[in-house]
């Protein structure tokens, strides 16, 4: 499927799915973009699906609003690229300089 297709499933049939999973906190949906030198992306998109714990993400993803999710990325992905990595956010604070 073309660029235009994949971005309007995932984000237009896709995300409707998502937003049903249950102790969902926050959902971000990145469109990959080309390099500054128009390189194309390893990708063509990165979901961030936010839980408070991995407890109530295992809980989440074990649900049928979940399973449906699963039923449906057949339907617009490549799962032979597909991967999911599971992070701990760290955020640095950066030191803002002061304007005269």
């Amino acid at each position: 499927m073309s660029i235009d297709e994949f971005r309007r499933y995932w984000h237009e049939r896709h995300r409707p799915l998502v937003e049903r999973i249950p102790g969902l906190r926050r959902l971000v949906l990145n469109d990959v973009l080309p390099s500054p030198d128009g390189a194309a992306p390893a990708c063509d998109g990165i979901a961030e699906d936010w839980f408070d714990s991995i407890e109530s993400m295992q809980a989440a993803f074990a649900s049928p609003e979940a399973q449906a999710v699963s039923a449906d990325v057949v339907n617009f992905l490549d799962l032979s690229r597909f991967q999911v990595l599971m992070v701990t956010e760290q955020e640095v604070p950066l030191a803002v300089e002061a304007t005269a």
